[in-house]
This record gives C-alpha cells, structure tokens and sequence, in this order.
C-alpha cells in the first residue's frame, strides 16, 4: 500500500496578494500523487462502471422527472428528482464529502451561493449536500445538450449571459422574483469549469442579481473536484471531497456600480475556503 501525503502550506506563501499557488506549484502537487493509483485498472472502472451507470441515471430519471413540471411549474418536484440523481452519483463514484461551514449560515434564508467550478460533478455534490431547495444560475450552451437541457429549462433553472446580464432581461426578471420568493440561487462565478484546478477569474455580472435583489452572497469552495473529474476526460477517480461554505457576504446598501467591489470580495473569499487558511493537504493511497 502506497501513501503520500503534501502540505502545501509553505507553498501558500509565495504571493502574499492571492491564496492561489501557481501553476508550477500546483504541478508539482499533482506529481506527488502515486501514478499507479488511477491506471488502467481505474480507467476500466470508469469507463465501464461509473460512466455507464451516470448516463442510465441521468436518462432514466431526466425523462421520468419532465411530465411533473405539468404539474409543479415551480420546480420543487424537479429538484427531488435531480437530488435522487445526484445521490445515485455519489454513492457510485465512492467519493465521500466532508462538509464544513453550514452551522454560519441561515439556510432558510434566500440568498446567492458563489460556488468554484472545477468539474461537471459539482452539481452533484451541491444537490446531496446544500439541505435545501435552489435554483441555478447556467448559460445557454447547455440548453443544447438533451435531457439535461430540457430538465433546465422545465425546472425552474436561470439562463443569464452573465458576461452580459443586460442582455438576459426576461431571465434577470424571473431570478429576481425566484430569490424574493425565498428560493436560493446558486451561482458559478467563475463563468465555467476551471480547466487547471485554479480559480478563475470572477465575472462581476454575477453578482448583479444579488444586489439587485439586497440578499446576502454566500461563498462556497468544492475541493478535490478537480482531481475527481477535470476538463475532457472521462476518467472519474474516486477520492475524498470536501464542501467549505463560507460566512455570508451581505449587500445591504450596494448599488450597481459596487459590483466589481464585491466580486472581487466574493472571489478572495471562495479562493480562501479553496486554498484554505492553513495551507491544503493532498492524499492519496494505492
């Protein structure tokens, strides 16, 4: 049995304006993990076990949930379905969450969730382990993609270019009426997955909806997600994940023109939760 274990925190110290290692670092990290661990072996798993069983569950249970949005306009029935889904994921992929930071917030409260995008699996993870109903925020290039697209746009989901929310006026209407209901949001700040574990920069549109609305913006790091499943590939490697849900960010009394401020705000803040204050520590036994 192999084991390695890198504390990062010395690595952390470099820039003392960002939480974020650079690339070279961050390379360095990955090289310390046991090749052998995810070989052929792993990629056999994956592709014949794990793939195979996500695209059952998604086909099966996204036809299954679209007649009940005939009768459940709002959603609620949806959600139920998409969190059958994503638990059905996580108990196959062999990758438990550890879950911190949900005793600072008010989780019956509306508000916006700033969430880091690393990997299509983030979305399963938020619908096992946010403990409540929400709506997210997706962009229009997903609406292309059947079944997944067609439970986007029946559920209740938020379509807004957020490079450009003025041009998603209909959408921005019906996100600003979602989230004075009393429904949360969930928000990818970032615009899409990162496509070397890093965060990304953050688009200031994001935040449009929540001082629009005056609700609090909620940081959320998911870590290891990355490693679980990045950008264009299909090999899922199990391994331990972790959810850190920051202190809420309020945006009592911002107008417009304090949006930059506050992504900028919002992104030290999910950066810190990804990094963490301490320094990150990568496993991995084989």
């Amino acid at each position: 049995m192999k084991h390695a274990v890198l504390n990062t925190s010395s690595e952390l110290d470099s820039n003392p304006d960002s939480p974020q290692p650079s690339r070279e670092r961050i390379e360095r990290i990955a090289a310390a993990v046991p090749a052998g661990k995810y070989g052929w072996p792993s990629r056999l798993r994956s592709y014949f076990i794990f793939d195979l069983l996500i695209w059952l569950y998604t086909i099966v249970l996204g036809i299954v949930s679209l007649p009940s949005s005939l009768f459940d306009p709002s959603g609620r029935i949806q959600h139920g379905f998409a969190r059958l889904w994503s638990w059905l994921i996580m108990k196959t992929i062999l990758s438990p969450v550890k879950v911190s930071g949900l005793e600072k917030i008010a989780t019956s409260k509306a508000q916006v969730y700033a969430v880091s995008h690393a990997s299509a699996l983030d979305i399963p993870v938020l619908y096992v382990y946010l403990p409540f109903q929400f709506r997210i925020v997706f962009k229009k290039e997903l609406l292309s993609y059947p079944i997944v697209g067609w439970h986007l746009k029946r559920s209740g989901q938020v379509c807004i270019n957020q490079q450009n929310p003025a041009a998603s006026i209909g959408s921005i209407r019906s996100a600003l009426k979602t989230l004075k209901g009393g429904m949360p949001l969930v928000i990818f700040p970032e615009g899409g997955r990162t496509p070397d574990g890093q965060v990304k920069p953050f688009l200031p549109g994001a935040f449009f909806l929540a001082i629009k609305a005056q609700v609090d913006v909620v940081p959320v790091a998911l870590v290891g997600t990355y490693e679980l499943l990045p950008m264009n590939t299909y090999h899922i490697k199990p391994r331990p994940l972790e959810m850190r849900v920051g202190a809420p960010i309020s945006t009592a009394g911002l107008k417009g023109h304090d949006i930059e401020v506050l992504s900028a705000k919002v992104q030290k803040a999910v950066e810190e939760l990804y990094w963490g204050s301490s320094g990150t520590s990568f496993s991995a036994q084989g």
